[in-house]
């Protein structure tokens, strides 16, 4: 049978477009020739009726050209108007002539050129001719009488109807003709609509005969699949296609793919089953029967030996187990040696052996009618732990397919380790057999142990229940680590959060302190000098207004430093620095520092000092002062009458509590400031040490004040190792009591020690100044500078302030200039420079940091390097006073540092120092 065409899709395809370009080049080639022939028609409606209306208005053009010129001549007399009727009669003919010829397809048409051109030849002998020789002959009369009559005139008439009826006839004619082009133009038109969709219609039909072979195939392919899918595993259907092109390949490949996986199914099920099938057997021939069985019914042999190893005195021996279709027991020999016939060869070598050539003397194969020869053995060795410990002959009427040897080869894989097993459990069952003797004899000691047994399983009971609430306790534990962790990220998490707000807050505590400090810095100085009253140009009530401002000025600077001081405590970024501090100077500090608020306010100052206080202790004496003197102002602030105590004493041993034994320390001291002011309810006692809290508002609202004071000292004593407990009643008075470590030996370890109060870290770092906290509310008393040294070293000296604040540089400028000095001023670090190049050398240099263009760090690293002026003083002047901002400023080149706001005398002291200097 000859073998069918291959026909693929692309080529359906390719032959599909080619009967469409096919259809539509024969749709070009009739479009191009109906073209062309409208182009003809067209054509010749355009020459011949033109031609023929061009020859006949010619016509009549020579006839008026010999009418004209025979009247010109007889009116005149000149002969010059004979030359145009001469040439108009040698001319007409010829026209006539041709025009004539261009109808010889229209008879009617010449018929009347005909009767136009007797008219015309009548007109010319009647009236033409017979007038010129009545003129040339001078017969006046004749040619009177003639023109009385004017035959010629009738014979242009009917010439001018005639040429009228003519071209009547010939304009419709070419209507006629325009007529039936716009017919034939509309006749192609439909022609190629109708050639376009008989075009579409055989694309259409091409494309749904091309689309319908390839989709009917596809889906022919589709639904054999779904069948196999639908079909749970039987995969017997296959997918026939009767197309030859590459839909047919992919059902060949799908079939081919099939029949792959019916295969490895059939060979996975049968492997199955053949493992399943001897379990539960428990000796060897039983084993060797049931697998020969087995692997006969799925391979299709006929006959088959199975031959288990067995070691005797001559060595290994491979002795036949069961056999199957045995006739009377003679299926094969009894037993082989290692290397001995194909089985003990097989054995020997560890292959399997595929025999297809059978010998004629091999055992046949017995059926009821007679004798059969096979035609392939298959002998396979069992191996376990790559020991031989089996082999099994196989013998067919057929070849032993590549599936089949594939399914016995899997088989056996695990087969030895079956047979393995089979063999051990005979041994032990030949094992238990013996032991049944002695069993007996230990039935005794058995029934002895029985009760030993069941201890031991109350007591594994027991172990297990322990061991069941280890389990739960371990996961438990395991969970709550689990949660432990989460807690950890999340509080790791949370730090960095409060780590960037703190940093965030702290800038911004920053800046404020700058753009706070720099107005009052103003403020401060032109209040002090209008208090001074140098001038005595003030009256005593502008005094004291100036008096006042100074005070609100300095007022806000103590609160500005207290909410800095607050942050840093928040922050841990506050430094302590530990040394020496004399206790026996601290009744005269406190009687200097407050005695003249208690006679203001009319209060008495009570100081006790115990004698067994230490001379000197370790602590940080700058912070132990700012709680003291902030206890004793509140401590003033709140007492109308009565008194004020400060006891001073040595916490005894027998005080000290758990927590403060922990701490090294030389000592524990108790300070004490008494009250006999309002008081404090109990409930509010905890409220008062939080920041911007007191006790009521009826209390901010009397006696002022921003509630931070007291959040600051506990912070504070906190930072020292102590902390400040509070006794009150109210309308009794209160009782502050500082308890205080002499920390010789360094800060306290506070995750050992717990006073009932939050751990703080603390950082050893260099101390910074820090303004001190008060809340006294009476007015400071302003101590007068001396402005003057008996040696005034300010005199004529030319300094240069460096400011962006004109509030300042007045200030500055003003001040300074009391003291005799020469005054410039620059606005940032670039004017400084500028300065400082094209002027007179200056004697000191006031330089602010926060500056636009050129700050004043970047300022005065230029003046030490570019302009090499290392001995001139420089003292840095900024309102940002935070952490290492005096570090900064000298590392930059400063000679000193000082912050807003200016104090008049430490800037004069400061100043002092350096031009004698």
């Amino acid at each position: 049978m000859e073998k069918k065409m291959r026909f693929g899709i692309k080529s359906k395809i390719i032959i599909g477009y080619l009967i469409v370009i096919v259809c539509l080049f024969i749709a070009f080639i009739v479009l191009n020739s109906q073209i062309s022939s409208l182009q003809k028609e067209r054509n010749f409606i355009i020459d011949h009726d033109i031609e023929v209306h061009d020859l006949t208005n010619r016509i009549e053009k020579h006839l008026l050209d010999m009418e004209t010129g025979q009247r010109g001549y007889i009116i005149t007399g000149e002969a010059s108007y004979l030359e145009p009727y001469n040439s108009a009669a040698s001319s007409w003919e010829k026209d006539y002539n041709a025009l004539y010829q261009l109808l010889n397809n229209n008879p009617n048409q010449q018929e009347k050129l005909e009767k136009v051109k007797g008219s015309i030849q009548d007109w010319i002998e009647a009236a033409g001719e017979p007038t010129i020789a009545l003129k040339k002959e001078n017969n006046t009369k004749e040619l009177q009488q003639f023109f009385e009559k004017d035959p010629g005139r009738q014979y242009m008439d009917d010439i001018r109807s005639q040429f009228t009826s003519f071209r009547n006839v010939e304009k419709k004619s070419t209507e006629t003709r325009a007529t039936e082009l716009d017919e034939k133009n509309q006749k192609i038109k439909i022609g190629l609509y109708g050639l376009l969709l008989f075009v579409t219609l055989i694309s259409l039909a091409i494309a749904i005969v091309l689309s319908n072979s390839i989709v009917n195939t596809i889906k022919e392919v589709t639904q054999t699949i779904k069948r196999i899918t639908a079909s749970k595993g039987e995969l017997k259907g296959r997918i026939k296609v009767r197309s030859n092109d590459e839909i047919k390949d992919l059902g060949l490949a799908t079939n081919a793919l099939l029949e792959n996986i019916e295969e490895r199914n059939w060979l996975q099920t049968n492997i199955a089953h053949a493992v399943t099938m001897y379990q539960g057997i428990a000796s060897v021939d039983k084993l060797a029967e049931k697998f020969l069985f087995t692997v006969s019914e799925m391979t299709g042999a006929s006959f088959g030996a199975f031959y288990v190893r067995e070691e005797n005195d001559k060595g290994n021996l491979f002795v036949k187990q069961a056999a199957f279709a045995d006739r009377k027991g003679d299926a094969g020999r009894e037993s082989f040696l290692i290397g001995e016939g194909l089985i003990g060869q097989a054995a020997l070598e560890k292959r399997t052996l595929v025999i297809n050539d059978v010998p004629d003397t091999y055992q046949l194969i017995t059926s009821g009618l007679g004798d059969v020869k096979p035609k392939s053995i298959f002998i396979v060795p069992v191996l376990f732990e790559d020991e031989v410990i089996a082999v099994i002959e196989l013998a067919s009427l057929h070849e032993f397919t590549v599936l089949e040897q594939e399914l016995i080869s899997q088989v056996i894989e695990t087969f030895g380790l079956t047979i393995n097993g089979v063999i051990r459990r005979m041994e032990i069952a030949r094992l238990l057999k013996e032991s049944q003797a002695m069993t007996e004899e230990l039935q005794a000691q058995s029934e002895e142990l029985q009760t030993q047994s069941e201890e031991l399983q109350m007591q594994s009971e027991e172990l297990r229940m322990i061991n069941e609430q280890l389990e739960e306790r371990t996961k438990d534990a395991e969970e709550k680590s689990f949660e432990l962790e989460a807690a950890k990220e999340d509080l790791e998490e949370k730090a960095h959060q409060l780590e960037l707000n703190s940093q965030y807050k702290s800038e911004f505590l920053a800046n404020m302190s700058h753009e706070l400090r720099t107005p009052l810095n103003s403020i401060l100085i032109l209040s002090e000098m209008l208090e001074e009253n140098a001038a005595k140009t003030l009256s005593e009530d502008e005094e004291e207004y100036a008096r006042i401002i100074h005070s609100s000025g300095k007022d806000l600077l103590a609160l500005i430093n207290d909410i800095l001081d607050l942050s840093k405590v928040e922050s841990g970024k506050l430094d302590v620095l530990l040394a020496e501090m004399n206790m026996s100077e601290l009744p005269d500090q406190i009687e200097r520092n407050f005695s003249h608020v208690a006679e203001q306010k009319k209060v008495q100052l009570k100081i006790n000092k115990a004698q067994d206080v230490p001379d000197i202790i370790h602590t940080d004496e700058k912070r132990f002062q700012q709680i003291v003197k902030n206890l004793l102002s509140n401590a003033f602030k709140f007492t109308e009458s009565g008194s004020v105590t400060v006891s001073i004493q040595r916490v005894a041993d027998h005080r000290l509590t758990t927590a403060m034994r922990t701490v090294d320390t030389d000592c524990w001291l108790e300070i004490a400031v008494a009250d006999t002011g309002i008081g404090i309810p109990k409930e509010k006692h905890q409220l008062i040490f939080e920041a911007f809290q007191q006790a009521d508002g009826a209390t901010v609202r009397k006696y002022g004040g921003t509630g931070l004071g007291l959040s600051i000292c506990s912070e504070f004593a906190k930072l020292l190792g102590g902390w400040i407990s509070l006794s009150s009643e109210v309308g009794k008075g209160s009782t502050f009591t500082f308890y205080l470590p002499s920390l010789s030996n360094g800060l306290v370890d506070y995750e050992k020690v717990n006073f009932a109060y939050e751990e703080v870290a603390v950082s050893v770092e260099e101390a910074e100044p820090e303004a001190e906290i008060t809340e006294i509310d009476h007015p400071v008393q302003p101590v007068e500078p001396s402005l003057q040294d008996d040696e005034n070293v300010f005199q004529d000296k030319r300094v240069l302030i460096v400011d962006d604040d004109q509030r300042n540089i007045f200030a500055l400028k003003t001040a300074l200039a009391k003291q005799g000095m020469t005054i410039m001023t620059a606005h940032n670090g670039i004017e400084c420079l500028e300065m400082m190049k094209n002027s007179e050398p200056f004697d000191l240099i006031l330089m602010d940091i926060m500056m636009p263009q050129m700050d004043g760090y970047e300022a005065m690293q230029k003046i030490r390097g570019e302009l090499k002026l290392v001995d001139l003083p420089i003292i840095a002047l900024t309102a940002k006073a935070m952490k290492n901002d005096r570090e900064k400023c000298l590392e930059a080149g400063a000679s000193d540092y000082i912050s807003k706001p200016l104090d008049l005398n430490q800037l004069f002291s400061v100043m002092r120092v350096w031009l004698v200097n």
